[in-house]
């Protein structure tokens, strides 16, 4: 009996085929996903440019220019008109991108930054002695009159020597609209006199001291002015050292960033039955607690 020949098993030399098909297959997502990440969306990078641009204007760091952006933000911003806004005018169509802060326009922020200059150099020896100290706060810029150089110890009367350098500061503000805000502050040491039972009356009798000067002594009109007394429940520095206490123990003016005219209603005429006789604003005795 004969035995059937095996056949040889056919060989494939295409088999490479497969790899190759995965490989272009690779590439060709991973390009896709590479052109899908390219893709930017320049009205939105307009938009962030502008933003970033008005904030740095509002701080006064970039000048303003005459370039202008595009108002109407439904159509993208081209490339080169995002790089434009590098040198971005601050217009009204800005508000339309990014409205500027509530209550803080740019020129009102110049202002305060020149009256923090005029203010450092008329104070200039006070600030020196570490007597004053100007700080920009979350509601304006601080005048900090410090107990050492303007108050005696558990007195609310100003010092007679210290007369001269808060009349050049109310001489400085007079001129200017802004609202003061009078902040007496204490350390943690309890006080009782005669004259001041708590550390609460000595604040807030510091406060009242200067509001009445700057009423009386400068023509300062009564409805720029408010007035709080805080004891030592605000301290700028540790109650625990000598150093922290006497920097706690200060009265600071608040110079608000909102001018009076700006948010305050106009007073109403007092009738003949709530006027008060115009004596009320004469210097007094201090008054006794």
């Amino acid at each position: 009996m004969s035995r059937k020949r095996r056949q040889k098993e056919h060989v494939n030399h295409e088999r490479w085929l497969v790899s190759y098909a995965d490989l272009i297959t690779l590439l060709f997502a991973f390009f896709v996903v590479m052109y899908s990440t390219s893709q930017v969306d320049h009205r939105k990078v307009g938009k962030l440019a502008a933003a970033i641009q008005v904030a740095f204007q509002e701080l006064g760091v970039f000048q303003a220019t005459g370039t202008k952006v595009p108002t109407e933000t439904s159509d993208p911003i081209p490339p080169d008109t995002a790089q434009a806004l590098e040198n971005v005018d601050r217009t009204s169509a800005l508000g339309r991108i990014v409205p500027a802060p509530k209550g803080v326009l740019s020129s009102e922020q110049n202002d305060l930054s020149l009256l923090r200059r005029e203010l450092e150099q008329a104070l200039a020896p006070e600030i020196s002695r570490h007597e004053i100290a100007l700080r920009q706060g979350p509601d304006g810029l601080v005048i900090s009159l410090r107990e050492i150089g303007f108050f005696d110890s558990g007195s609310a009367q100003i010092k007679t020597n210290s007369r001269g350098a808060f009349s050049r500061i109310a001489s400085l503000l007079v001129e200017r609209n802004y609202r003061l805000r009078i902040e007496g502050h204490t350390d943690n040491v309890p006080i009782h006199t005669p004259q001041f039972a708590s550390n609460w009356e000595l604040s807030t009798g510091r406060g009242t001291e200067l509001i009445r000067l700057l009423v009386v002594q400068y023509g300062f009109a009564p409805e720029r002015l408010s007035v709080g007394g805080y004891a030592e429940f605000h301290p700028i520095a540790s109650n625990s050292t000598e150093e922290g206490r006497a920097l706690n123990r200060r009265v600071d003016v608040v110079i608000l960033s909102k001018p009076a005219s700006a948010e305050m209603p106009a007073p109403e005429k007092p009738t003949a039955s709530d006027a008060k006789p115009a004596s009320y604003l004469e210097p007094q005795a201090p008054p006794s607690f």
